[in-house]
Order: C-alpha cells, then structure tokens, then sequence
C-alpha cells in the first residue's frame, strides 16, 4: 500500500513540477529570454511572494514524503494537488510558444534533472543489481533512497527559478549559433532584393497601429509585407523575412521594438531601413531603459540608421521626438500647432468614426473618414499617410484606404456585445494613450465606465504617472472599476483629489470580478466601458 501512495505522489509532484517549469520558461520568454529582465521580474515577483505561491505546496509536500509515514505521504500528495491546481495554466494574452529555442531548454531542463535523481540513485541501484537489497517500504519507513531523491528534489524544485538561467547559459552557444546562421539567411534574402524598400517603424507606443496603417495604404500600389503580430525583435524580424519574404514583395514594412539601448540598432544592422518613422516616445519600460534619455537614444537609433537619401518621419506632437534634432531628411506630421509638413486638422470625432482634412504639397485641401475613433489614431494615421504620399501614392488615392481601416486589436478598439459598448485598449501601457482613450470616452452620451488595473513597468515614475492619469480621468468618466485593490491605489488618490465620488469608484481583485460589478451597476442607460490598459502575463 505503502508504495502505491508513493507511486500517486511521484506521479502528482512530477505533473505540478512541469507546470511550474512551464510557467517559468513562459515568463523568460515573455522577458524576451534576457537574463537581467528576467532577473529583475523575479526580484519584483519574489517580493510579492507570486513564486511562492506557485512553489509552497511542493515545498510542503516534499519534507513530509521524506519523513515517509503513511499519513505523512497522503498529505504529501494532497499537497501536490494544490501544486497542480496554483500552476494550472490560466488564459494568457501572449501564451507560451513552444518555439525550437523553447524546447531546447525545456531538454537541458529535464536532462540536468534526470542526471541528479540518477546520481543520487545510482548506488543503490548499483548495490540492488549486485547484492539483491529491495528498494522498497518497510516497516521501518522510507526507504533511504526514497528520502535522499525527495531531498534532491526538494532542492531543484526551490532552485528552478535561478537554474532556468543555469540551464540558458549552458544553451547559450549553441543558441547563439542557431541565431547567426538564422540573422545571416536572413540577411543574404534582403541582398538578393536590392530593389526592395524598408521602412522601420518606431515608438513608445502607436508603432503597431501605424505598422498596419500603413501596409493597408501602402497595398493600394505596392505588393507590401509588414512584420506580424508582435515580431518586433531581432528574431521576430529574422523569422518574418526567412518565412514570408517573397521576390515580388517591393516594400518591407519592419516594427521595431526595443526594452534596452542598442536593441534598434540591432534590428537595422539587419535590415538596413531605407525610411523611418518613430510615433512616439514616453516613460515605457523603465524598469529597464532606466531613464528616458536612453527611450530617446534608443528610438533614435532608427533614424541615425536611415540614409542621407532617405527620409525620417517624425510625430512632431511629441515633445521628446520635436526636441530632439537629427541631420537627417525629417518629414513632420501630427495634429498639433505650429508648421507641420502633413498636419491633419479640422478633426471631428464622433461614436461613429473620424474625419479630418490634410493638404497635399500643392496646397490641395483632401477630406478623410475613418471608421476609428479617437484623435490619437488620426494622428497615428497622419503618419501613414505621409510615408505613402511620400512614397509616390497620391492622396486621393488614399482616400478609400483610410476609409476601410480596421482598429488594431486591444488598441482603442471599439466592439459592440449585446446592448454595451466596449473600447478595448487593453494594450496601451502609458499615460499619453491613456488620457487620449479617456478622451475619447467622454466623446459618448451614454453610462461611461473606466475598468483599469493601472500601468505597470514605469519604474520609479509608476506611482506619479497613474496618479496624474486618474486626475484626468475623474471627468472622463462616471464610474471607474480598479482591478488590484494596492495596485491601483495612485489612481484612487488622484480620482479623489479631483473630486470624483468615492461611492462611484469600485474596486475589484481579477477582471472577471470586474465584468460581474459592470453589470451590477444599477443604471438604465447603455454602457460604455473603456478597457484601459490589461495586465503583462508576467503580472499574471
């Protein structure tokens, strides 16, 4: 009996092992397989015991199956129960991809695990083939060897989280190999295209709207390709051009996304951008940039990579990108004051969509319509239509490409479910994209409602930027529903501080709650609900 109850919990300890591995490596990866990024995710997150959580019930387990009697061992499994159940995997808004790189070190894992039990039961097996000793339960207990293997787990189990980084370095060369054969491909396609154009897109935030933007205006004349998704890294760059590039493609339209200096520069090393356009620059990410002198450098990378024959398209609204001067071919735009090379102007905004006006360079005055709300993405679509126009597509060319634009998902996007509304800007993560959402909130007559768990990776800036976003949003809206009770705490004071109502401010612990509290609020008019903001997987 006594060996059955061990066999259930080596079964169940093993299957809540592999969860918590799994979680793990999705958290590397989600932390773009950076040692120091992940390293600082897990100084935040031990902090806040979420490891501990995830790991206690083994941490448990494993002391009592050592101590091996038969109630101790039953409460062990029970144990591991919890361990499965607390690293079930959960929805994720990036699930782990179970890329080659992946499943290399998911190997060296399970290697390194399976050489240390072997180790330890390596003699007694040794001793069992040469002198028949049992390994089994007596009466005694736990066998010896039992005990030693429930150490050495124990020990592996407490360690994953900085072996995962043992394990990485020992892949390291060979993944680094892998990674130079893959960036030199990569790199002999593009040679072998020398008529292709590139354009690199850049920012804080908006890059990805303006990336989809511009490939569907672009499209109106030109076979284009644009990287997909959220492959605005190196490697994400690599793969979209081994796996998609095509010799009849004449523009490549390349996102580049960026968490340290240098991380741009990397990507136009590659690519080599015949054009750049930065969207925006603000306090993103850092936790990691460390200060916004390096976001700039960092973004401008893009444009010091650009030719002298070559143009660098500037969002002249954003006070970072306006004060940083470059001695390069700088086509401006925005919706803002002052001299702008493609100002969109005349913008009325409405539940329905947008339209505005811009001029050609002869002065011709040309009126858009979009389906997109909100005066940020009029701006984000200024941008893509000065690269176009630049690039040899007439305005009144562009005129019903900007009118079938799409929203870019979880970018300010507005969906209808039943008798609500819901404005999706679930991927924004800065203040500037916050209070543009807000503004468009307040665009609508009806119940309006802010659901936010606030934004995340601001560094030292968190608490004073979520605290000045609910300051703008106290007249934005009528209730405000705040996801994480101490999380969202810098918003309660600044919606206080600006007056708004305590008793119209609700606070909840998961999005799920938060949906349940929408539906409760007793108020017969139509419901719009921003969805501002959505926690990181590794908040998660």
């Amino acid at each position: 009996m006594d060996n059955v109850i061990f066999a259930i919990w080596l079964a169940t300890f093993a299957v809540g092992a592999v969860r918590y591995i799994l979680y793990l490596t999705h958290m590397f990866q989600q932390n773009s397989y950076k040692p120091r990024e992940y390293g600082e995710w897990l100084r935040v997150h031990t902090n806040v015991g979420r490891l501990l959580g995830k790991s206690l019930y083994a941490v448990i387990s494993l002391p009592l199956v050592v101590v091996g009697s038969r109630g101790c061992m039953i409460t062990a499994c029970l144990m591991n129960g919890m361990t499965i159940l607390v690293n079930k995997p959960h929805k994720a808004k990036k699930p782990l991809v179970y890329t080659p790189r992946v499943k290399r070190l998911l190997a060296t894992t399970g290697i390194v695990w399976a050489l240390a039990l072997l180790a330890i039961a390596f003699p007694w097996i040794y001793m069992g083939l040469q002198g028949g000793i049992a390994v089994r339960l007596g009466a005694a207990g736990l066998h010896p060897l039992f005990r030693n293997l429930g150490l050495v787990l124990l020990l592996l189990f407490l360690l994953q989280p900085i072996l995962l980084l043992l394990f990485n370095l020992i892949n390291h060369p060979v993944e680094l190999a892998i990674n130079r054969h893959y960036i030199q491909d990569a790199a002999r396609i593009l040679r072998e295209m020398p008529d292709l154009r590139i354009i690199g897109v850049t920012g804080s935030y908006g890059k990805t709207s303006v990336k989809y933007f511009l490939n569907t205006l672009l499209s109106a004349q030109y076979n284009v390709l644009c990287t997909p998704g959220n492959y605005n890294t190196t490697l994400g760059v690599v793969r979209t051009i081994r796996e998609n590039m095509k010799p009849f493609h004449e523009i490549f339209i390349c996102e580049m996304g960026a968490r340290e200096v240098g991380d741009i520069k990397e990507i136009c090393d590659l690519v080599h951008p015949d054009y750049g356009i930065i969207t925006s620059i603000g306090p993103q990410h850092l936790q990691s940039f460390h200060t916004i002198e390096n976001i700039i450098s960092t973004k401008f990378e893009l444009a010091d990579a650009v030719p002298d024959t070559g143009k660098v398209f500037l969002n002249y609204d954003n006070e970072y990108i306006r004060g940083h001067k470059i001695e390069k071919s700088v086509v401006s735009y925005g919706i803002g004051n002052g001299p702008l090379d493609f100002k969109a102007y005349d913008i009325r905004v409405s539940a329905r969509g947008s339209s505005f006006r811009m001029k050609d360079e002869n002065g011709t005055e040309h009126e858009f319509h979009t389906k997109l709300v909100g005066s940020h993405n009029v701006q984000n679509i200024a941008g893509a239509i000065a690269v176009a126009h630049t690039l040899g597509i007439p305005m009144e060319k562009l005129l019903y490409p900007v009118r079938q634009l799409e929203s870019v998902p979880h970018r300010l996007q507005l969906l209808r479910q039943g008798d609500r509304i819901i404005l999706d800007d679930a991927y924004n993560s800065n203040k500037s994209g916050f209070e543009a959402a807000l503004d468009t909130l307040a665009l609508f007559q009806e119940l309006r409602i802010l659901l936010t768990p606030g934004m995340v990776e601001l560094g030292e800036k968190q608490y004073e930027e979520n605290k000045e976003a609910g300051v703008y949003a106290a007249d934005k809206c009528d209730y405000a529903i705040l996801v994480g009770k101490e999380q969202t705490k810098p918003i309660q004071d600044g919606l206080l501080e600006a007056g708004f109502p305590q008793n119209r401010m609700i606070l909840v612990d998961t999005l799920q709650e938060a949906f349940q509290m929408v539906n409760a609020i007793p108020d017969e008019r139509q419901k719009v609900i921003l969805l501002e903001n959505d926690l990181p997987d590794v908040y998660a």
